[in-house]
């Protein structure tokens, strides 16, 4: 079963998708990843869909990814008194940490010391998706005294942002550890981080998941954009978070921060994810708007590995829908013409290493030689993330004897990764990897494939070695 498109789609699953049948027909629909969502429903739930997603990737035959996106904190004000109040703009209204007061208009509680520890005077607060904007003008170790900027109404357990300061925060919660190790037991592929401000954060969960997962970090907060390089450098791969993105800076900031973590990502070959609010009106209607179906588009062109689906798929009425949709708005997007021009004068000078190196050569040989496909024989899924990287226009095989691997490169731009057996000879791989390009229809006899292999072939990261190779005939 063979995608005809290369970026591949992330679908939330939740009470709109979770029965069996729902999760096949997103499957054949176009989802190659599928999302759980650890801040909604229960250990059981989630565990339960992971057990349905791998008996549908049993059933099918092809390896199916499946992330798990942890809550990370959440940061809320308390409970009121006699239910929502109505604040004004020019009012004062204090914050501080009596979580056993109720508020009132002139106050709420808010128990998180951390906020109060990282404030200076002059500080925004945004309030239940920045709907509220509170500045604080004195503060202390227990309490903020602010004054409202953006009125509203402010009802119990709102969420609060505090655009740039950098909290004294671990990303991971005590739920998170919990899920996380429940997570990982369940054998999930991918562990999308929340909450992430440095690239300590990243090594603090990669000593958690050691090799069981890679690491997926979510940007959505500002502080996290000022270090994106070396978050990039840590993480596996990067996820644009663009909802909470937009509530913590202007949203006229998102589409060039958006741009920037692509081209980022691009630039060291790591996958990046464009999340948010893609095909929102689908929620409650078949059909999108044109802009949501830009915005997809946009996210095409500029080369991200995947696009995501929430609520879309999670809770909304037309989850199928959706998922089609997304699926033909990149099947006509990288059909454009354009899209190939974009494609090359987006591509960068690789990092100087030996798998780079081979894999920028992959390229080049593709396009002179106008190959049927190129083949990485991996067991990391490094090689295919070398190919991945140089966006050439020949489709890319992951042969891999790991289905670990063939899981994660469910994500992976362009990528259709097979379980193999192993090998033990370049011979023996030749072959191999023109029997499974006549086999899954990425070639015909007589045509030209081009390999990258890593040699000894039981090491991983030792991309080395590139091969050309005619589809029927013996490799000598």
């Amino acid at each position: 079963m063979r995608r005809t498109r290369n970026a591949k789609i992330v679908a939330t699953v939740g009470p709109a998708s979770s029965d069996a049948a729902t999760l096949a027909r997103l499957f054949h629909a176009g989802a190659d990843v599928f999302r759980l969502n650890f801040s909604h429903g229960t250990q059981a739930d989630h565990q339960a869909r992971v057990a349905t997603l791998r008996a549908l990737e049993a059933e099918v035959g092809r390896p199916i990814g499946i992330l798990m996106d942890l809550q990370g904190p959440k940061l809320r004000v308390g409970r009121f008194a006699d239910g929502a109040v109505v604040l004004t703009e020019g009012q004062s209204f204090r914050l501080d940490l009596d979580a056993d007061r109720p508020g009132d208009a002139t106050r709420a509680p808010l128990p998180h010391p951390e906020i109060f520890a990282a404030l200076t005077s002059g500080t925004d607060l945004l309030v239940d998706d920045g709907r509220i904007r509170l500045r604080v003008q004195q503060h202390g170790a227990d309490f903020a005294d602010t004054v409202v900027i953006n009125g509203g109404l402010l009802s119990d357990r709102k969420g609060v942002n505090v655009p740039g300061v950098v909290l004294p925060l671990s990303a991971m919660t005590a739920k998170d550890h919990s899920d996380l190790a429940f997570g990982l037991e369940l054998g999930v592929d991918w562990v999308a981080l929340s909450f992430v401000q440095r690239a300590e954060d990243i090594r603090e969960i990669k000593q958690i998941v050691g090799d069981r997962a890679r690491i997926v970090a979510k940007l959505e907060k500002p502080a996290a954009i000022a270090e994106l390089d070396s978050i990039v450098a840590e993480t596996d791969a990067v996820m644009v978070a663009r909802g909470d993105l937009g509530v913590e800076m202007p949203a006229e900031q998102v589409p060039a921060i958006q741009k920037r973590i692509v081209r980022a990502c691009r630039r060291v070959g790591k996958p990046v994810i464009v999340a948010t609010q893609m095909l929102e009106s689908m929620v409650s209607a078949p059909v999108p708007t044109r802009a949501e179906a830009s915005d997809v588009a946009t996210a095409i062109y500029d080369g991200a590995d995947a696009v995501m689906l929430s609520a879309e798929s999670a809770s909304g009425k037309f989850p199928i829908e959706a998922v089609t949709m997304m699926n033909n708005i990149i099947v006509q997007t990288e059909a454009d013409p354009h899209y190939r021009e974009v494609m090359e004068a987006s591509q960068t000078p690789p990092p100087a290493d030996i798998a780079n190196a081979i894999g920028r050569a992959v390229r080049g040989v593709a396009s002179l030689l106008h190959v049927a496909t190129t083949i990485a024989y991996t067991r990391s899924g490094y090689s295919a993330l070398r190919m991945s990287r140089e966006r050439a226009e020949a489709p890319i095989i992951g042969m891999t004897p790991n289905l670990t691997t063939a899981r994660l490169l469910a994500l992976v731009w362009g990528v259709h990764a097979v379980q193999t057996h192993e090998v033990a000879t370049v011979g023996e791989m030749t072959d191999y990897a023109c029997e499974i390009a006549l086999r899954e229809g990425f070639a015909t006899q007589g045509q030209t494939v081009v390999i990258s292999a890593g040699l000894p072939f039981a090491s991983s990261g030792t991309t080395n070695i590139l091969r050309i190779a005619t589809v029927g005939e013996a490799a000598r």
